[in-house]
């Protein structure tokens, strides 16, 4: 049965044309204990979703949804390491990579925890070597700068995370991250490092991902001129670089000896590779220590989710409300608003978190949906964005569900900052709901004077519809365990989303076809003409980009 005709859609479809017409101001007049009975806790989260179009009824019948689309069932099965990543046949097992208890996880008969828990080993022995200064570049010096190169998730999250824990950082020891293969990040990001304290890190499960390995191949063109006359170069690269990849073949062609090098499994889908050796930039960092407290956070919402009736799950009710809006509200994008500058790069983490996951057109058999799917996500950090983009979000037309993220306890103790920060965080929910009538605004003028045909211009300008949904999620502090459940909570997320939608969250043949065309186009840039099959949009402008290049750039 297709998930429209589900007797639990059509009841959902059926409650939205009566609960899209209510404000949320007065469910809230109608039960004081609204804030209470909308909200959940646990792994050190609060999640306040009162501040929706929902009620009780609303939730009875989104969980009953999500039980009769099997997502129970889906969730044991994951746990369970079957392969619910039909396209490509594998598990999907980024839970193993922080499984902090002594339960096995099984994939076709096997135990992965001791292969996990020898990787973790190796990349703590690195991590005391590098951050203790035993470990030191070719020329006797210790490191200084971590260089992680990589694309996607191999690079967003070890980049989201090593610039949220910031705090907890070594300032002996600075991390950077180069994924895009325009020269200017790796130029940028090269310039003012020194070569004999610097140590490069290639991420790539394949060691065959062209922007990585392009910026992987001119990392060590670098290294080698600078220091050729002081060592040779296998020597060189042999101390400066590490990789985390499976392919042993391609990396010591690369010239990366075996002891620098750390695997990981098909069961691990980049967006959610941070916890394996991808985080290895991560534990060096902040330490190995704070990369398992991160671990930790993770498996204590893992718990959480796999053990909770859904109608007090976090991850299971934030998926269920952000599926109201979407399919039911007709709000197909999402605000991600963190009030902390350290999460400055969450926003783009859950792009691909969401968007690769859940940016499907055709469900589990092969079907296209007809329903809509993962919601765009975008944001920034409060407090920027409110001189940025909230004006859309209080005064345009469309209406965008946001999460509003903050922790109670700053991470810095400058005088007067967190309080401003708490503050406007919270006035701004508060502003979005309630809004301001045309009544109060003709209030306010009148009160500074202003009278007659200037009020009555003015007024509609300064009017505020409100009734815009919110959610609002509370740390106590942004450390490693909290970091750590809250990226599960969004995995989580995600997952019941796509679970509900038939849709497999866990493949991204979307990203493929580009890359495979961009091959062609660049033996056209080579060869310096456009090739035949092509469309001629195409072509005009391999032509354009030919005839506009300085001579001697090919």
């Amino acid at each position: 049965m297709r998930l429209t005709d589900r007797p639990t859609w059509k009841a959902l479809l059926a409650h939205s044309r009566a609960m899209g017409e209510s404000r949320i101001a007065d469910l809230f007049a109608r039960d004081p204990q609204r804030a209470q009975a909308f909200s959940l806790e646990s792994c050190g989260i609060l999640f306040d979703y009162s501040k929706n179009p929902v009620s009780a009824e609303t939730r009875q019948l989104l969980v009953a949804l999500a039980e009769d689309a099997g997502v129970p069932a889906l969730m044991a099965a994951m746990f369970e390491g079957r392969r619910i990543n039909v396209t490509e046949n594998r598990a999907v097992l980024h839970i193993a990579l922080r499984n902090r208890s002594s339960r096995p996880i099984m994939v076709d008969g096997q135990d992965v925890m001791p292969g996990i828990r020898a990787i973790l080993e190796r990349m703590r022995g690195m991590a005391e070597r590098i951050r203790g200064g035993i470990a030191k570049g070719s020329t006797g010096r210790a490191f200084t700068d971590i260089v992680n190169i990589g694309i996607g998730g191999s690079d967003l999250g070890p980049l989201m995370v090593t610039t949220a824990l910031r705090p907890f950082g070594s300032p002996g020891l600075r991390a950077h991250f180069v994924s895009n293969v325009d020269g200017a990040h790796l130029a940028a990001t090269l310039t003012g490092l020194d070569p004999e304290t610097t140590l490069f890190i290639v991420s790539s499960k394949t060691f065959t991902t062209q922007e990585t390995l392009t910026n992987a191949r001119s990392a060590r063109e670098w290294l080698l001129t600078k220091l050729s006359a002081k060592a040779p170069a296998a020597i060189l690269v042999e101390h400066h670089f590490a990789a985390v990849s499976t392919n042993l073949e391609a990396t010591a062609a690369f010239g990366i000896i075996p002891e620098r090098v750390f695997g990981f499994w098909d069961w691990v889908g980049g967006r959610y590779s941070l916890w394996s050796a991808i985080g290895l930039p991560i534990a060096l960092a902040i330490g190995f220590d704070r990369f398992e407290a991160l671990l930790a956070g993770a498996f204590e919402m893992d718990e959480h989710f796999r053990n909770t009736p859904l109608a007090h799950n976090l991850p299971a009710m934030a998926a269920l409300v952000g599926l109201w809006h979407i399919d039911f509200l007709g709000r197909p994008t999402h605000a991600v608003l963190p009030y902390a500058q350290d999460l400055l790069y969450l926003p783009a983490f859950l792009q691909q978190l969401d968007m690769e996951s859940n940016g499907k057109r055709v469900d589990r058999s092969g079907t296209p949906t007809n329903y809509l799917t993962g919601p765009v996500i975008w944001g920034a950090p409060g407090t920027n964005g409110q001189h940025a983009f909230f004006q859309h979000l209080h005064q345009g037309t469309q209406v965008t569900p946001a999460d509003f993220i903050v922790a109670a306890n700053a991470s810095d103790t400058l005088p007067g900052h967190n309080e401003l920060l708490l503050a406007n965080c919270i006035a701004q929910t508060e502003a979005l709901l309630r809004g301001k009538s045309a009544d109060e605004v003709r209030a306010e003028l009148k009160a500074r004077g202003m009278r007659g045909e200037e009020l009555e211009q003015l007024t509609p300008h300064r009017v505020f519809p409100g009734n815009r949904p919110s959610n609002t999620i509370v740390l106590k502090q942004l450390d490693p365990r909290s970091l750590g459940a809250l990226i599960a909570f969004y995995e989580h997320k995600v997952f019941v989303q796509g679970a509900i939608w038939n849709i497999n969250s866990f493949d991204q043949w979307g990203v493929e076809l580009g890359k495979q065309l961009a091959g062609g186009v660049l033996e056209d840039l080579k060869a310096g003409k456009p090739g035949p099959g092509h469309d001629p949009s195409t072509q005009r402008l391999i032509q354009h980009v030919l005839d506009q290049q300085v001579k001697g750039d090919r």
